[in-house]
């Protein structure tokens, strides 16, 4: 608990991880792991190895916070679980046959950095890949929605909002034209797809017309192809408000696109029997109730890998993640019980992949590469 809760109390944001990198792959070095460092251009990404067995397994580790409201989604704690597993497996990795990657993945709130990590070739050799999410309940999976990130600027003209209103062109409003369209187009969107954002900014007085307007807006659909139908009706709505206006229209992406999430059934259901011998309960799914909507660049990974994503329940006092009081939850009794069960339950799937031979073998089926993170 204590490599979480120096974490947490020291929030990095999305690649400028340095300090949080660097005491993981510490804690992973003094366990005996192999630490590679930089990779895929990424300074605060890093590989650490154990094992040299032919099964590759890659456990993922976040540690990136959230502006403003610091790690409240848990990211100290899935770093700590990851070390933890990491920790566990060191000693019997040899003798079960596996090469054991924790693999330090940088910028997942909004950054990309496991897709990023996925083209840079850090996951190829591997046969399965996992990771633990905290979340007010224990869940098996939730459901991940396709998402893009992007950034909105509209340029426009000064001019004095009184004088000469008359030769400014408001940025501004071309940005309010876009929101009100999207509020609009709402109603009208398939189940699943959604639309948020912020403006960053929108002006600099208000007798002074805006000549910039920035936002930051995301786009979730339930697949990768949903996305594709979503996005260009959203650019139509800032197509609008540069059309209204007058203003020039840029859009730039902030990250790769994030896919949906593939889960593989059988690691679920050895991590599920692991996790519910650790005293874990699944009520919420056993009594059908939809999970919960979010993304995450592990998606992507999943479509490469025979991947795994359950959310680990923690005490937040009806908190939910991204609020300042699941922050708070994220350090205390609760969190170090999430911390010590996700660990365990990961090592023992590890475990259980490598030992059962149908398991094994399935696993083993995909084409093998370099080690992964190599």
């Amino acid at each position: 608990m204590a490599l979480a809760d120096t974490l947490h109390g020291d929030p990095e944001l999305a690649f400028d991880e340095h300090r949080a990198a660097s005491r993981v792959a510490g804690a992973l070095a003094d366990a005996g792991y192999d630490v590679r460092r930089g990779l895929a251009d990424l300074p605060t990404a890093f590989a650490a190895r154990a094992g040299s067995g032919p099964l590759h397994v890659v456990i993922c580790a976040e540690y990136d916070a959230l502006p403003g409201v610091g790690h409240a989604c848990g990211h100290n704690l899935i770093a700590a679980a990851a070390v933890g597993a990491g920790v566990a497996l060191a000693p019997v990795a040899d003798q079960l046959g596996v090469t054991v990657t924790v693999l330090g993945t940088p910028a997942e709130e909004g950054g990309g950095g496991k897709v990023l990590l996925l083209e840079g070739g850090a996951f190829e050799g591997a046969h399965a890949a996992m990771m633990v999410h905290p979340w007010p309940e224990d869940r098996l999976t939730a459901t991940c929605l396709a998402v893009d990130h992007l950034q909105i600027t509209y340029t426009g003209q000064e001019a004095h909002a009184s004088a000469a209103p008359e030769r400014g062109v408001n940025a501004g409003d071309a940005m309010v034209v876009a929101q009100v369209a999207i509020g609009l187009l709402r109603q009208h969107l398939p189940v699943g797809d959604q639309i948020h954002g912020v403006v960053d900014s929108g002006g600099q007085a208000p007798n002074i017309v805006p000549k910039t307007a920035v936002g930051r807006w995301m786009l979730r659909s339930r697949s990768v192809d949903g996305l594709r139908a979503l996005r260009p009706r959203i650019e139509r709505c800032f197509e609008a408000g540069a059309l209204a206006t007058g203003a020039t229209l840029a859009i730039s992406e902030l990250s790769p696109t994030y896919s949906h999430f593939e889960p593989d059934l059988d690691l679920l259901a050895t991590w599920r029997a692991n996790a519910e011998a650790l005293g874990r309960r699944y009520d919420a799914d056993d009594a059908g109730v939809a999970p919960p909507n979010l993304s995450t660049d592990m998606a992507n990974v999943s479509l490469a890998v025979p991947a795994i994503h359950p959310m680990i329940g923690i005490e937040a006092g009806g908190a939910v993640n991204h609020q300042p009081a699941f922050a708070a939850a994220c350090s205390g009794p609760s969190a170090s019980a999430a911390i010590a069960d996700g660990a365990l339950a990961m090592a023992f799937t590890v475990v259980d992949a490598a030992t059962d031979p149908v398991l094994r073998a399935r696993l083993l089926e995909r084409p093998t590469g370099q080690r992964p993170g190599w």
